[in-house]
């Protein structure tokens, strides 16, 4: 597709937060947007490449203020393509991976609304290339595991909760997103499961930004180690005897 449409929505993926990061295409949409729909996630600086009379929108702030739950963003969404506007969402990383990516596409297709999804560059490429290291090795890890720590089923008790013991002989590399607060559950469970105590992992805290945290331990001592360096989200942890 060449040109943004009016009444239209664009599921557009923002990379790992580092603007050098967007797509050709994402800046494209981004540039030509009437309304950006954006994660708190999404650094500012990519913000800027909207129109001088672009409306921007932040769906929340963490920490301080509340977040939009996903029924206010769909509506969001359906009312500014109703009334004609060109309308980015805009998220952090890349929109298929833990993004809410098919709640928001149920929730224009029932509405009728036209979309297109833009994928960008998802942080645990980025992470692992921060970090200095592949994901995958023929030699040693030739599968990847992507992973939520985000319990959701304890919110919301019809949501599946993951067995994470069962990533425990996992033949390849782990990549854990949203882990940091439930480190203490998945680390004991991959303990449990019968993962090695050192086995190597990677805590590469806002990767691609100017304050990126490097960080590196083993299964047994990650927890203190989260708690010791005092790292928060958002953080991709990355499991695994990768290089």
């Amino acid at each position: 597709m060449c040109d943004i449409q009016k009444g239209f929505v664009y599921l557009v993926g923002a990379g790992p937060g580092d603007p050098d990061l967007l797509t050709v295409r994402a800046l494209r949409y981004i540039s030509a947007a009437d309304l950006i729909l954006y994660d708190y996630l999404v650094d500012v600086r990519i913000l800027s490449f909207a129109r001088v009379d672009a409306e921007l929108v932040s769906l929340g702030e963490p920490y301080t203020g509340r977040k939009l739950k996903q029924d206010e963003v769909n509506e969001r969404m359906i009312i500014a393509a109703n009334s004609g506007r060109k309308v980015v969402r805009l998220k952090g990383g890349d929109p298929h991976i833990f993004g809410r990516l098919n709640e928001e596409i149920d929730a224009l297709t029932n509405a009728k609304i036209q979309y297109e999804i833009v994928p960008g560059i998802t942080s645990a490429s980025a992470a692992a290339w921060c970090a200095g290291v592949s994901l995958t090795d023929r030699r040693k890890s030739s599968a990847v595991a992507l992973i939520t720590g985000h319990l959701s089923h304890e919110h919301d008790p019809t949501l599946p909760a993951l067995d994470f013991k069962k990533f425990a002989s996992f033949q390849g590399t782990l990549i854990f997103y949203m882990g940091v607060v439930t480190v203490k559950h998945w680390s004991n469970a991959l303990l449990e499961g019968g993962m090695p105590k050192n086995t190597n992992i990677i805590i590469v805290q806002n990767a691609t930004m100017k304050n990126q945290k490097i960080t590196k331990t083993t299964l047994i001592n990650v927890e203190q180690k989260i708690k010791d360096e005092n790292i928060k989200s958002p953080a991709i942890i990355i499991i695994g005897n990768i290089s």
